[in-house]
């Protein structure tokens, strides 16, 4: 029995063993990915780097210190913002909350829904209304907001907490993901097994679909949650009592009184700073329950 040799070849003189050989033209062309995903990367944490170095200053020192040195008036600041007009800064972060979180779970149930029914069943108009969905997508919500807000009046529902949350619950992009995700993740020969052994379409979305569909809908709640969390313009428009704002419009407020009011600026920087920890703790809470087996909510359930 003959064995083959395998020959060593060895390195290029002036070069050191194990280091990657290769034109020098060619690493300096992979460098330029890294670079522009640097700049990318500085470009975009260095608003979040001045906005947390921002709320440890004091009124005084915000102005007359270096922009990214730290201050010693932290404590201060949100001792400030609490005490603001008796705490509203919580009750507009606690409106954010009713909206995002309600706003949010009502938009993924229906685009649950909405999604599985268009991925599934196969039905006359289908395709137009998926279609005019899209458009939906591309559509900008300034667009909307105005007969949006003529269609609450109309209702009498300006000014209250559902003229906000009722725009929100039909989302073409969260229709859109859900589509595309059950028709990757729910096998149509599982559909009709559960046809065959009788049960209702009903029973087969909640006991079946929806338990594969569940990283997909995690990701449409995070991306609902997110938008209108900071969303600013629908609330501008439908509300007139600040009771009822939510901490984007809140903060907005502040700042315009910071105008006339200098020592009000602080109290907006570190305002900004609290109402971005909701979202991170969202992130964190709901990132464990991505999947990357498709099939594996069937398999639990």
């Amino acid at each position: 029995m003959s064995s083959l040799a395998v020959r060593k070849t060895a390195p290029a003189a002036g070069t050191t063993p194990g280091t990657a050989q290769g034109p020098p033209l060619c690493r300096r062309i992979a460098l330029v990915p890294t670079l522009t995903l640097l700049l990318g990367a500085i470009y975009c944490l260095l608003p979040v780097a001045w906005v947390l170095i921002a709320a440890t200053k004091s009124g005084s020192e915000l102005f007359s210190t270096f922009t990214f040195f730290p201050g010693t008036g932290f404590a201060d600041n949100v001792s400030d913002l609490n005490a603001y007009r008796d705490g509203v800064y919580w009750k507009w972060m606690g409106n954010s909350a009713l909206y995002a979180g309600v706003g949010a779970l009502l938009s993924t149930a229906v685009s649950a829904v909405s999604g599985y029914a268009l991925a599934i069943y196969r039905f006359r108009g289908r395709e137009t209304i998926f279609n005019v969905l899209m458009a939906g997508v591309l559509m900008p919500p300034v667009i909307l907001a105005i007969p949006q807000y003529l269609l609450m009046a109309k209702a009498d529902l300006a000014d209250s907490y559902w003229s906000v949350l009722l725009p929100l619950i039909l989302s073409p992009y969260g229709v859109y993901l859900s589509r595309i995700y059950a028709a990757a993740a729910v096998p149509t020969d599982v559909v009709e097994a559960g046809r065959i052994d009788g049960a209702s379409e009903w029973r087969i979305f909640t006991r079946v679909a929806l338990p594969m569909m569940v990283p997909g809908l995690v990701t449409v709640f995070l991306f609902q949650f997110v938008a209108v969390w900071n969303n600013f313009l629908l609330p501008y428009i439908m509300l007139s009592d600040d009771e009822k704002f939510p901490i984007t419009l809140g903060l907005f407020t502040l700042l315009e009184q910071g105008s006339n009011t200098p020592a009000l600026y602080t109290l907006v920087i570190t305002g900004a700073l609290l109402a971005v920890i909701p979202l991170i703790a969202l992130f964190l809470v709901i990132q464990r329950f991505w999947s990357l087996d498709l099939l594996s909510g069937a398999v639990k359930s």
